[in-house]
């Protein structure tokens, strides 16, 4: 009998992979779905133990689909999600799916994007599942996305939950897009700062260096100009490596992230850094809450849901929060207790969730908790805005005048010197 290796998806969205035997590639998928696990390719084996063909959900067809390098470009997000609201308006019409698919792939540009929906329609016309169609391309379409139509697909909602997805994108997108749009201006301020000091250290206080040299014949100048001159030396001397210097540092300090600890740590000072921590954690708090709600009201599974959520908060602290809620929950506990536990999670957060488990209607406490959090979010954005200008002024006004007066207070000497 012939052996089939497979990729499946369990119920807690875990990866799994194995080898079964069956007659057909069709009996090794109902074998596999028996077992409660949704396959995503599905190989049939030879003699020699190599691949044959490479097959998803029903239909056998191949699935191994290898992009050339030029289309390896990311689909954004907000690209993603007017997909996902145009597929949802096409399925609430009442069009069959595969054809959806395809009146979206012949109006879309975005080359990444036209191989899915080539490779989707084609494993739903062989007899795949949505779900197990999109869960072939896993850097366009994440965990949280392929279980929440997988949940929509068991209840027969799919375009209800769809139209969820895109809102979700939407909201999220919306949010990432305003601790952007405030982390650009001190970064702005901050490099022209940079630039402006560069500037003045490697030409500008040379000239006047050379000015005092031959004007006041070697007397001694004030400490703050010595203090300028000599740093100007320094960089204008020393200007490669300090280059280096910088790289390095910004070499080793990505290293040093990539860890597992040095990751939970600058994670953990993100969240408790003094002006931009607070907008951090409302932004974690959010998206923990609107994740959380939106697959638990689209049907999937509480553990499954906290698996999908804790692998997409983006934030290991939250990330290892969760995982205690989800050891929790497995053991029949609540929620509440571990999220205060983690000290990451505000209070009312903690109540909130509290008064949703215990009247039954969690999906939507933690969507009111999205909701008062973007809120919160865009308030936070507007008084850190408000700080940090004022900050930025300080900063510039301080290094700009620091340097003015150490040329200055040789110049009083000199005219002074003169006009005796």
């Amino acid at each position: 009998m012939p052996k089939f290796k497979y990729v499946a998806m369990d119920s807690n969205g875990a990866e799994k992979e194995g080898v079964v035997e069956a007659a057909s590639q069709t009996q090794a998928i109902a074998k596999i779905r028996s077992q409660d696990m949704f396959p995503t390719r599905v190989v049939e084996l030879g003699a020699g133990g190599k691949s044959k063909k490479a097959s998803s959900g029903k239909g056998g067809m191949s699935t191994e689909i290898k992009l050339p390098s030029f289309m390896e470009k990311r689909v954004k997000a907000k690209e993603l999600s007017v997909f996902t609201r145009q597929l949802a308006t096409l399925v609430d019409a009442g069009l069959p799916l595969l054809r959806g698919l395809k009146i979206l792939l012949k109006q879309e540009k975005h080359p990444r994007l036209r191989e899915a929906l080539t490779g989707m329609g084609e494993a739903v016309e062989g007899g795949s599942t949505f779900s197990e169609a999109l869960a072939q391309y896993p850097k366009t379409f994440d965990n949280l996305f392929v279980n929440m139509v997988r949940a929509g697909e068991a209840g027969g909602v799919l375009d209800v939950v769809l139209a969820r997805l895109s809102e979700f994108m939407e909201k999220a997108e919306k949010v990432k897009g305003k601790v952007k749009s405030a982390m650009v201006y001190p970064v702005v301020v901050l490099v022209a700062a940079f630039g402006i000091l560069a500037f003045m250290l490697t030409s500008v206080i040379p000239k006047f260096e050379e000015i005092f040299n031959d004007l006041l014949g070697g007397k001694q100048l004030p400490g703050i100009t010595r203090f300028v001159i000599s740093l100007s030396n320094a960089v204008k001397n020393n200007g490669i490596m300090i280059v280096i210097g910088i790289v390095v540092f910004v070499l080793l300090y990505k290293m040093w992230v990539k860890t597992v600890k040095g990751r939970f740590i600058m994670d953990k000072v993100s969240l408790k850094a003094p002006v931009f921590g607070d907008l951090f954690t409302k932004t974690a708090v959010s998206r923990f809450s609107r994740t959380l709600g939106t697959l638990m009201s689209s049907g999937v599974p509480v553990l499954q849901a906290l698996n999908i959520v804790r692998d997409t908060s983006g934030n290991t602290v939250i990330a290892k929060a969760i995982q205690q809620v989800h050891d929790n929950v497995k053991e029949g506990d609540n929620m509440a207790m571990p999220l205060e536990a983690s000290g990451v999670f505000p209070g009312m957060v903690v109540s909130m969730v509290d008064v949703g488990e215990e009247t039954g209607a969690l999906p939507e406490m933690l969507a009111r908790i999205a909701d008062n959090y973007d809120d919160e979010i865009d308030a936070a954005v507007e008084g850190m805005t408000s700080v940090i200008e004022p900050i930025m002024i300080i900063l510039l006004a301080a290094i700009i005048g620091t340097i003015v007066i150490a040329m200055f207070l040789p110049l009083i000497k000199i005219m002074g010197s003169i006009g005796q």
